[in-house]
């Protein structure tokens, strides 16, 4: 059999097969995903080959060496990649080993496959077994002598395939890519202000969406006879292409929004998540300190995440995102929320893993957060420092937040005091129901007087050389040895001013106002 996998291999768009998918598309009139198109196109290719097969292989038979062959007759020779030959020659064969047998000679039609000196022979009529013999079949059809189908051809190069068929498709400009779907321009169905204005009521009626577009549809009672597929697919051209929607569907999946009845937190990132890069020396943080980095998972951290697929993800719960209701999409986190590659907004669901209560929640991508778990955080009195898990739910479009529980018990934390436009810190018994990480907890009753004090570092633009050396001394005075470690003081910065750990921890062993005093604990140089 041909191998599909050398057929693969040499697969490439030419401009001939655009006008095949373009004319595909033409007389269905129904949009096609890259793949179905794919398929379309690689059968296309198949049946081509089969005919050039069949008209090459007529009259021809698979060499066998168990066989008989005449002068004139037409052989396959499977060991040389199916290349044809003619037999020009009959001879006996001369080894005991073998018995009576005879050699043919024959001539490649693929003159570089011929000797220069003499045809190439081989033996005929053998009775001893022979690996060749039993592989060969009993027709030389080109049906039988290809393994070659498109689940194939798709399973062995369909990435490399499709990643070409899709930027040759979109060189085209004939083509419109929407919803994983594609379609001629011309072809698209009028959507005009009037069906646009009923979808904005359709879905100011049921909250803003998310809607499906088909349900859009429905309640609007179509926008034309076309097939269903056409007029989804022109819908949802129309709605993109209108500020007042906002695709934001998971990927696979097409849902719509009322831009404006997002929540505004999903459509304008918070001061108090946002950061401004901080160029700093990696070469200066040590091994232990790329530990932390990596424990921590901080979204602005840019560190390759070393797996592909991830069904659960651990998060120690930092201030910002405890006060805001928010999560980071850190490199792990990414992997367990729904994502969509050209949406900016993702629209699902979160589900309480310890009772099952639901929540609306938002994946805002770019910015690098999920937005939607402040009710989640005050229900069960969640602490800065939590562990809070999340994990993929069968249902695609879900995600189960929880947490580790037990009986809340009286416990010592460090408790946030804004002191003019500054914080300190004082170690307060609070009763607190879930594992934390000790390093990181944080509490605050002040929450006002805590988000007044974030405010005026905000319009002071407090360095972040200024915020350590405030916060670092309070910290300290917490602990008999009057030391910090680095991640209490990556949880503390982070009250003031958003920064992943790389820029704190390079900042205390570039300043000669810090001391490390082993162990990753910090004091301020001098006290």
């Amino acid at each position: 059999m041909m191998p599909s996998h050398h057929w693969a291999r040499s697969f490439s768009i030419r401009d001939e097969d655009i006008d095949f998918l373009t004319n595909v598309l033409l007389e269905g009139e129904t949009p096609l995903s890259s793949e179905e198109l794919a398929r379309a196109l690689i059968q296309r290719r198949i049946d081509e080959d089969v005919a050039e097969m069949r008209d090459r292989y007529r009259d021809a038979q698979i060499y066998s060496p168990a066989r008989a062959y005449e002068k004139g007759q037409r052989l396959v020779f499977t060991e040389f990649d199916y290349e044809t030959a003619v037999v020009v020659g009959i001879r006996p064969g001369n080894n005991p080993d073998y018995g009576a047998f005879n050699v043919i000679a024959v001539a490649f039609d693929d003159p570089s496959l011929n000797p220069t000196s003499k045809k190439r022979e081989f033996a005929v009529e053998l009775t001893n077994p022979h690996d060749l013999s039993e592989e060969v079949e009993s027709e030389t059809s080109p049906e039988a002598m290809s393994d070659i189908d498109v689940d194939s051809v798709m399973a062995s190069s369909g990435k490399a395939i499709l990643k070409e068929l899709e930027e040759r498709l979109r060189d085209s400009g004939d083509l419109i890519f929407m919803a994983k779907k594609w379609f001629p321009r011309d072809l698209l169905m009028d959507v005009n202000v009037g069906h646009l204005n009923l979808a904005e009521a359709v879905l100011d009626i049921n909250g803003g969406g998310p809607m499906t577009t088909e349900t859009i549809l429905a309640e609007i009672g179509g926008i034309g006879k076309a097939p269903a597929a056409l007029q989804i697919f022109s819908m949802n051209y129309a709605l993109n292409r209108d500020e007042r929607f906002d695709e934001v569907g998971p990927t696979g999946e097409v849902l719509w929004h009322l831009t404006r009845l997002e929540p505004e937190d999903v459509q304008k990132t918070p001061t108090m998540l946002r950061y401004s890069p901080i160029e700093y020396d990696r070469s200066l943080l040590t091994p232990e300190m790329f530990a932390i980095e990596a424990e921590l998972d901080d979204e602005h951290t840019s560190v390759a995440n070393p797996v592909e697929e991830l069904d659960e993800a651990s998060i120690t719960l930092l201030y910002p995102h405890r006060r805001l209701g928010t999560l980071p999409l850190s490199g792990r986190a990414a992997l367990v929320f729904p994502t969509a590659r050209q949406t900016p907004r993702v629209s699902f669901t979160l589900v309480d893993g310890q009772d099952g209560e639901e929540y609306p929640a938002w994946v805002v991508r770019k910015e690098r957060y999920v937005f939607g778990l402040a009710k989640f955080y005050r229900k069960h009195k969640l602490p800065v420092g939590a562990y809070v898990s999340v994990r993929k739910s069968e249902d695609g479009d879900k995600v189960i937040v929880n947490f580790r529980s037990h009986k809340a018990h009286t416990e010592w934390i460090r408790l946030i005091v804004p002191k003019g436009d500054s914080i300190t810190f004082e170690n307060h018994k609070r009763a607190i129901g879930a594992e934390y990480d000790d390093l990181m907890i944080l509490g605050a009753d002040d929450l006002a007087g805590v988000d007044a004090t974030f405010q005026a570092a905000q319009q002071q633009r407090k360095s972040l050389l200024s915020i350590l050396r405030s916060i670092i001394p309070s910290l300290g005075a917490l602990t008999p040895q009057g030391t910090v470690h680095a991640k209490t003081v990556y949880s503390a910065v982070n009250v003031l001013r958003r920064c992943p750990p790389g820029p704190i921890f390079a900042t205390l062993v570039a300043n000669p106002d810090f001391q490390n005093v082993g162990g990753d604990y910090w004091k301020l140089a001098g006290d």
